[in-house]
């Protein structure tokens, strides 16, 4: 066992939060869950497999993460941010043990999981999609969530991220209108960020590597890129140039909502915000 909290997000997650929880069981001391107001059985699920649930009123991810660190009252040496989506296989497990053990006084500060993304059913393998990567383990008072709307990350004030070389999984039980509801919630704060980024340098210092480089690809050549035009573009690079056809039905159906779904639909969004005033 590791001196570790995991903190949990949550609202309305029944069908993924035991699997959340009971793959952390044996890897940290504390399991954490912030909800947000579920009214289904993710409370009772959380409280019956010995996780302590705190609530707090949604704002958005980055605040509610904040709040969540803030009044879980963490003592341990390391955090460790998952969604209730995600989870944990026995290896992956048994190598943030070892490498968090071998790292407790090493300037290895934070931790990059990586994960297999399934869709409809099916692990996505081509299409840049796999393997899907967040630093979401660091050092308690080293690493720190950024105060964004959309596409947060844990930074890290000093000292130096690792990446884990095990999968862990990314499995969502919920169907496709979850989805595709979560993802119309996601455009609109992804239109706050993008009109905040207007106004304001980006700092990329103390991320990932690899969130680094999306953070430079997203706001400096993506967004720089026509309106709507970006869009086809986005999906014809998922689709053709990442071999996203490989992935069969799946992989297709994953692109085009991706592309001309939510993609579209920020740029949708923001043309409403510059023209509808």
């Amino acid at each position: 066992m590791v001196d570790m909290t995991a903190l949990i997000l949550a609202c309305d997650e029944e069908k993924n939060i035991g699997l959340c929880i009971n793959s952390l069981k044996g890897l940290v001391k504390r399991i954490v869950v912030i909800d947000s107001g579920s009214s289904d059985n993710t409370v009772n699920i959380a409280n019956k497999l010995g996780a302590e649930v705190l609530f707090h009123p949604w704002e958005n991810y980055s605040k509610q993460y904040i709040w969540g660190e803030e009044n879980a009252h963490i003592t341990t040496k390391w955090i460790f941010r998952i969604d209730a989506d995600e989870r944990l296989t026995d290896q992956s497990a048994a190598e943030i043990e070892r490498l968090c053990k071998e790292n407790d006084s090493t300037d290895i500060n934070g931790i990059v999981v990586r994960f297999k993304v399934t869709f409809m059913g099916k692990d996505l393998k081509h299409g840049g999609i796999y393997p899907f990567k967040k630093l979401l383990i660091y050092k308690k008072g080293i690493g720190y969530m950024e105060e964004r709307n959309m596409d947060e990350h844990i930074v890290l004030r000093s000292g130096k991220s690792i990446e884990l070389k095990n999968d862990s999984l990314h499995y969502d039980y919920k169907d496709l209108s979850a989805w595709i509801d979560k993802h119309n919630k996601y455009s609109s704060r992804e239109v706050m960020d993008y009109f905040d980024s207007l106004n304001r340098k980006i700092d990329v210092s103390g991320m990932s590597k690899g969130a680094k480089f999306k953070r430079f690809v997203k706001f400096n050549i993506y967004y720089k890129l026509p309106l709507g035009t970006r869009a086809h573009i986005y999906y014809l690079y998922r689709y053709y140039w990442k071999k996203g056809f490989l992935d069969g039905k799946e992989g297709k159906m994953f692109a085009f909502l991706q592309a001309y779904w939510y993609r579209f639909l920020v740029d949708a969004k923001i043309y409403e915000k510059e023209n509808m005033k």
